[in-house]
């Protein structure tokens, strides 16, 4: 599949007077737009309870109701680490220093999913071509689900809104197990040609998965058993898979966002990068401080959609200048001022996809 191009922005001046705000913004108060000292903490912390909770589970295998808590738990700081190291790694936002960046990048091996497939996936398609069908990754769950109208309809879709949440639970082990697999060997995201791996990529993708599948399957069984470890496994996947899934949709797929496609002639996107990126991406909760430290700014999207090199500590400074500036060129600013609104937002388009022709 050629990937499509977007309206060149040469003669609108909302995305170079919107770079050069935020810039000025850093350069004025001598701000690296890496992190700091309060990110490598939460880091160091995060990773430092999920060790804790690995050793405790498999070399000190609490009682079972404990252990099923902790299962729980170290799910949901495993989307934490996926949400506050892993994604500013990826980017290249959570330090100055280049190999800092990739080992924060790499924890996404050592949660189990392929930090070059991530790469792929999130980093090219997704935040180039946020919502376009048949190109982003991340609105690809047919046919069990219908993300725009575009989209298939089948009859079960207009169920979706209710067993989309089970479905959720299920992104993780698909991930981890189907998924990465997949678009290995088929050397494709979606529709869209993979680039040639390195020899270093091809031995990483495999030392990465074989590391996980000792480390979380083999060890644990051989340590506590087959049928505990397996209880404790799902609790831990279904409930990040389900914490992951549902902060990754709150951003796009809700009632005000677009879907746009590209002329059928030209392959070009109606309007320039920045003005698709804020027609498809939508903000929720930003004024929550701890759903903001939880989820790593990702509630914050529209900025990290911009701006994906600025750490997302930085984003509730920046969004400020943006929100000015979408207002000053009469550019829309989606924004869900709670996190349940979002839910409810999602919800209803789901609703509204299956039914609409």
């Amino acid at each position: 599949m050629i990937t499509p191009k977007f309206t060149n922005g040469s003669g609108s001046t909302f995305h170079s007077e919107l770079k050069k705000r935020v810039n000025q913004y850093f350069s004025e108060r001598k701000l690296s737009p890496t992190g700091n000292a309060s990110l490598y903490f939460k880091a160091i912390l995060l990773c430092t309870i999920y060790l804790a909770l690995y050793v405790h589970l498999v070399f000190f295998t609490p009682i079972g109701w404990l252990a099923i808590i902790e299962c729980f738990i170290i799910g949901g700081i495993t989307a934490g680490i996926g949400f506050n190291v892993m994604h500013d790694g990826a980017h290249g936002s959570f330090s100055k220093n280049k190999l800092t960046n990739q080992v924060a990048a790499f924890s996404a091996n050592m949660l189990g999913a392929s930090g070059i497939m991530w790469h792929q996936k999130h980093n090219i398609l997704h935040h180039t071509y946020t919502n376009i069908d048949g190109v982003d990754d991340d609105i690809e769950i047919k046919p069990f689900i219908r993300m725009c109208k575009t989209q298939k309809r089948y009859w079960i879709h207009r169920f979706q809104h209710i067993y989309v949440w089970f479905l959720y639970t299920l992104l993780l082990i698909i991930w981890l197990f189907v998924s990465d697999y997949s678009k290995y060997f088929k050397m494709k995201v979606g529709n869209v040609k993979i680039s040639n791996l390195s020899i270093g990529e091809h031995v990483g993708f495999w030392a990465a998965k074989v590391g996980y599948f000792l480390m979380m399957v083999v060890l644990p069984i051989y340590m506590v058993g087959f049928l505990p470890w397996l209880a404790g496994f799902l609790c831990m996947v279904l409930f990040a898979g389900l914490v992951l899934s549902t902060v990754f949709q709150l951003a796009h797929t809700v009632e005000e966002t677009a879907f746009p496609l590209p002329n059928s002639d030209t392959n070009k996107v109606e309007n320039e990068w920045a003005i698709h990126q804020l027609e498809t991406t939508a903000n929720f909760a930003t004024t929550n401080r701890t759903i903001s430290w939880l989820l790593g700014g990702l509630n914050f999207q529209i900025e990290h959609h911009l701006f994906p090199r600025i750490c997302h500590i930085h984003y509730p400074a920046i969004s400020k200048i943006i929100k000015e500036t979408c207002r000053e060129f009469n550019v829309k600013y989606i924004e869900n001022k709670k996190m349940w609104h979002a839910i409810v937002s999602h919800t209803i388009h789901l609703k509204r996809m299956g039914v609409a022709k």
